[in-house]
């Protein structure tokens, strides 16, 4: 069974000497292309796998605050386990005087206000609570081993990253300060607790547990996407949309209005896919702590996204050539998702230049409206966001008028090329024809006598014949080369409308 069969048909062979050159033009664009697209991937390989390069040793660059109210000998134990613990895959512990945080909601404060990413604190007199407990009576019943040593964080920010490098190590630190409290300790209580008291033993063997003061808890499943998927998803959308209106006739209507109804076009479709964005994630938040409020923010904020990078995408298609344009597509994107994967703190230097990447700038909004204003970032963010905007409406506008200008061009010549087509086809059917009226001439004169005395009116009908059959002939030349598939008529000019995709559905 044969399928397929106009695939065969009126193929040459590929020894053909005609066929030749064209195979080695294919085989050198494959060679090309094959190098410049391995070469473009191990690049992007390189570069994001470079942010996470050795990530672990570069936890020491978050910083932790510690202000010890107690100054006593649990202060002590979480310094001695501090220094234990400390190395490049540990959090740097920085110690501040009570004085210079007279309470705890100044701390809270200045982990809202991202001075530290987290703080660990001691309560007041704990260390002398505790001795108390140990000898048993009303003080060891109200101890309150959860009011002793505390940590506060903002898992909001990068939650994903925070769990292990934040929370995972301060609980690891409040254990082994237990350890060294014990082991320094132990011997001076053990002589003095009450062990007929089981609130004394339960003080004297599980002395504390770190009470946990999460800014904004985020632990949803959903949460692993915020700074990959859904940024990548939003720049693919942008970038399908703008393949379905680079369709538009530019030589029918004025380059103003074009880019007026781009503009329009382009700012209701990202409204509703922010729109869409955002009820995802509140759809699936899961119990998550945030309200009407910051969904309204957080919807404005993505529909300026949404809206910069199909700015910056237009750009692409406008001033780069049509092949690289996909190269460019997934370079934006990498290089987008990269800067907000890690915080920078966990990368190499090198990667700072993510502040300057729309993405980075939007996740940083995100952050300060989820977790109700404690990542104040909006000084740099925001105008890095307008900036893209306000460039991308200039150049993009600026591309609507060169596209109208190579549209009209390529029209000329289109329309020059088909009348040169046309006449070349008329008059190869008028020499066909003067041929064909030749062979009759010689017939009529060497004919017979009727046919010299045909009458007037027979020779009318086969005139009027012949202009009909002629008139139908150039209809039909005129059809065929207007019939013409694009990929057969002459490329006189590069396509400058960029990537255009035919729509799913059409009136």
């Amino acid at each position: 069974m044969q399928f397929y069969p106009k695939a065969r048909e009126q193929r040459p062979s590929i020894h053909d000497p005609a066929v030749r050159p064209r195979r080695l033009g294919v085989l050198k664009a494959a060679t090309v292309n094959l190098v410049v697209l391995q070469l473009l991937f191990l690049g992007l390989f390189c570069y994001i796998f470079g942010s996470l390069f050795q990530q672990s040793g570069h936890v020491h660059n978050i910083n932790i605050l510690f202000v010890d109210y107690d100054g006593g000998a649990i202060g002590d134990a979480a310094r001695v386990a501090y220094q234990n613990l400390k190395g490049p895959s540990f959090p740097t512990l920085i110690e501040r005087s009570p004085s210079v945080y007279p309470e705890p909601g100044s701390i809270e404060g200045a982990v809202c206000d991202i001075k530290y990413w987290g703080a660990l604190y001691t309560t007041a007199n704990a260390s002398n609570a505790l001795s108390a407990a140990f000898a048993g009576g009303s003080a060891a019943s109200s101890y309150d081993k959860t009011d002793v040593l505390t940590m506060v964080w903002n898992e909001v920010r990068y939650p994903t990253v925070v769990d292990s490098a934040i929370s995972n190590s301060m609980k690891l630190l409040s254990e082994s300060a237990r350890v060294a409290y014990s082991q320094t300790n132990a011997k001076q209580f053990l002589q003095s607790v009450n062990s007929s008291d089981p609130a004394a033993l339960a003080a004297f063997y599980d002395p504390w547990t770190l009470a946990d003061n999460n800014i904004q808890p985020t632990s949803q499943g959903s949460r692993v996407i915020y700074n990959t998927l859904v940024i990548i998803l939003i720049l693919i959308q942008e970038f399908f949309f703008l393949g379905t209106i680079n369709g538009l006739l530019y030589t029918s209507v004025t380059p103003h209005r074009i880019a007026i109804v781009r503009l329009i076009m382009s700012s209701i479709y990202t409204l509703v896919g922010a729109m869409c964005t955002a009820g995802a994630i509140w759809a699936f938040r899961s119990g998550w702590d945030v309200n009407g409020n910051q969904f309204a923010l957080t919807w404005l904020v993505l529909w300026l996204f949404a809206h910069l990078n199909f700015l910056v995408l237009d750009v692409f298609t406008i001033w780069l050539p049509p092949p690289y344009v996909p190269m460019a597509l997934i370079s934006w994107v990498i290089w987008s998702v990269t800067s907000i994967l890690l915080p920078f703190e966990l990368s190499p230097a090198f990667y700072r230049l993510g502040y300057a990447v729309p993405a980075h700038a939007v996740f940083q909004v995100l952050i300060d409206i989820w977790s109700s204003g404690c990542n104040p970032q909006l000084y740099h963010a925001l105008p890095v966001l307008f900036v893209y905007e306000i460039l991308g409406i200039i150049l993009s506008t600026i591309g609507v008028y060169r596209r109208a200008h190579y549209a009209c061009i390529k029209q000329e010549t289109d329309e020059m090329a088909f009348q040169e087509r046309v006449a070349a086809a008329v008059l190869e059917q008028q020499e066909a024809h003067r041929a064909r009226g030749e062979t009759t001439d010689d017939i009529q004169e060497s004919g017979t006598s009727d046919t010299e005395s045909e009458d007037g009116e027979a020779i009318q009908r086969r005139r009027t014949a012949t202009t009909l059959r002629d008139q139908a002939e150039l209809a039909s030349i005129v059809s065929r080369e207007m019939s013409r598939s694009k990929a057969e008529r002459p490329d006189t000019s590069r396509d400058n409308t960029g990537p255009s995709f035919a729509l799913a559905y059409k009136d």
